[in-house]
């Protein structure tokens, strides 16, 4: 009976002491492992980084930005979105003059030049315009080829249609025009639904005095560009012949006839003769 009980204790002594031992090697492994993590980090190059202003909530648009809506932190220099603030004097160079957000930012998005106004400036139609560019605005309804589903950002193509030389025709007159403001109303973020009454884009002074002659003149039409479509039209027209695929009419050559003049007493009498070439 004594015999069985130490030969029990030493079982249960060589398991224990084997258990130790595999503890001590797992605890060794892990050490190691974190030693060489560590001096593989330590050796790698640090991350240059920049101050970048980003919001510290969520921003409405139209809605002013303080310094209490914003804050600094590091950015790695070599990501850096373009047209950030590096610091607030940048931002806000007139506290008392503040910009105003242009669409909804997230909290801990980076400021953007293209998301907020110049200081001072309202979250308007002017603060939407790219540099040299200019706001026309045109009228629109159920027959203008668009439906609820238009947002500001979105890229058009703009169709007139009146009366030409021969008849109606249609003309391509803008590709690929961004909408500014849907009903004088720049923000992005709102859903827009049913039919607005007008539509706001941006163009240049010679795409601007286009579509005044052609709202002045006929009709105008809009169709709306995909998203990833870059393509870049040609000015063409369709009218009524091309449309139904008949072809122009020719008029018939004018038969040539050649005459000489003579006098008749007091009268001058045309006489035909034959042609030469």
């Amino acid at each position: 009976m004594r015999a069985t009980q130490l030969a029990v204790l030493g079982i249960g002594l060589a398991l224990a002491g084997f258990g130790v031992y595999m503890a001590q090697s797992y605890v060794a492994q892990t050490q190691a492992a974190i030693a060489a993590a560590r001096a593989q980090h330590e050796s790698q190059p640090a991350i240059e980084t920049r101050e970048v202003m980003v919001a510290t909530r969520a921003l409405r648009y139209g809605e002013p930005i303080s310094a209490e809506t914003v804050r600094a932190v590091p950015w790695p220099a070599h990501a850096l979105p373009p047209g950030v603030f590096h610091d607030i004097e940048s931002l806000m160079p007139d506290p008392s003059r503040p910009r105003v957000a242009l669409r909804a930012i997230e909290p801990m998005e980076p400021l953007m030049q293209v998301k907020v106004s110049a200081p001072g400036q309202p979250a308007g139609i002017a603060a939407q315009l790219s540099p040299g560019m200019r706001a026309f605005t045109i009228r629109v309804d159920a027959g203008s080829g668009i439906s609820g589903a238009l947002r500001p950002s979105n890229l058009v193509d703009i169709y007139w249609t009146g009366r030409g030389r021969d008849g109606e025709v249609t003309r391509l007159i803008g590709n690929g025009v961004r909408i500014i403001a849907l009903d004088e109303n720049a923000d992005q973020d709102r859903d827009f639904t049913g039919v607005p009454r007008s539509v706001t884009i941006e163009g240049t002074p010679e795409t601007v005095a286009t579509l005044a002659q052609g709202q002045s003149t006929g009709r105008l039409s809009l169709s709306v560009v995909g998203l990833d479509d870059t393509s870049d039209l040609s000015i063409f027209e369709v009218d009524r012949r091309a449309l139904l695929g008949v072809e122009p009419d020719v008029a018939p050559a004018a038969e040539q006839r050649c005459t000489v003049r003579t006098r008749r007493g007091n009268e001058v009498v045309l006489i035909e003769i034959p042609c030469t070439n």
